[in-house]
């Protein structure tokens, strides 16, 4: 890379909507970028080595940071005695697969590795359309975020501090699956199932908004066995 080289962080889980924002970063916007992956103590890391196949696609570097969050519990996606919800949960209730600090602190080292290697953005893949209840993937919450930034680092206050950049916040789910297709992101190489089995569960909340849009985005070969089942039966 050349001094004049645009740079960006993009926070990479390995799903779906991860994997488009890391596409937009590259293909459309023209950054070359560092891809971080948390060791959070999650159920499984199915993930990772996701994000890892993911980052090489689009060619970019690719380091996964150890926090463990999951040593306090608290969430179904790091504590194995807090059940999956498979049944949806009710409006305006944040499910148990919601775990506590988990943006805040993900998108603090964002911030520090984007300060240290000079990068303009930090990408967050966080949507607040068809998503499921979590507090850290609203709009309101990264306005208030961009501002602590800009406080809290030395290159936010000479006023070159990295944006951070959310490029789906206002997206359907649809309209992302729909947005991973022009840019040419493997989809089947991603991985949102809150579980770590040898093949999406389908059923999980996760699995069950992803399904719906690989369907309504005409992509139904991509959904899970569980959803072209059921569409089958319907047909």
């Amino acid at each position: 890379m050349t001094l004049d080289t645009k740079r960006a962080v993009i926070l990479l889980s390995g799903g779906l909507d991860s994997s488009t924002t890391l596409a937009i970063a590259t293909r459309q916007d023209g950054y070359a970028c560092t891809a971080l992956s948390f060791r959070y103590g999650q159920r499984h890391t199915v993930e990772l080595e996701r994000a890892a196949l993911i980052a090489q696609q689009f060619g970019a570097d690719h380091r996964v940071i150890d926090i463990n969050l999951g040593s306090f519990g608290g969430s179904a996606l790091t504590d194995e005695t807090v059940a999956v919800p498979t049944h949806g949960t009710d409006e305006g209730v944040i499910p148990p697969t919601y775990v506590p600090g988990r943006n805040t602190v993900f998108i603090a080292v964002g911030l520090s590795l984007a300060e240290v290697i000079g990068a303009e953005r930090v990408y967050l893949g966080i949507n607040a359309v068809d998503y499921s209840g979590y507090p850290d993937c609203r709009p309101d919450y990264l306005e208030a975020y961009q501002r602590l930034a800009d406080l809290a680092t030395k290159a936010g206050l000479e006023g070159r501090g990295p944006r951070l950049w959310a490029p789906l916040a206002t997206m359907t789910k649809t309209d992302i699956v729909r947005t991973a297709l022009d840019l040419g992101v493997p989809i089947e190489l991603t991985w949102s199932c809150y579980q770590g089995l040898e093949e999406p569960c389908g059923v999980c909340d996760s699995c069950r908004i992803r399904d719906r849009a690989l369907i309504e985005a005409g992509a139904p070969d991509l959904a899970t066995r569980h959803a072209q089942r059921q569409q089958a039966q319907v047909r």
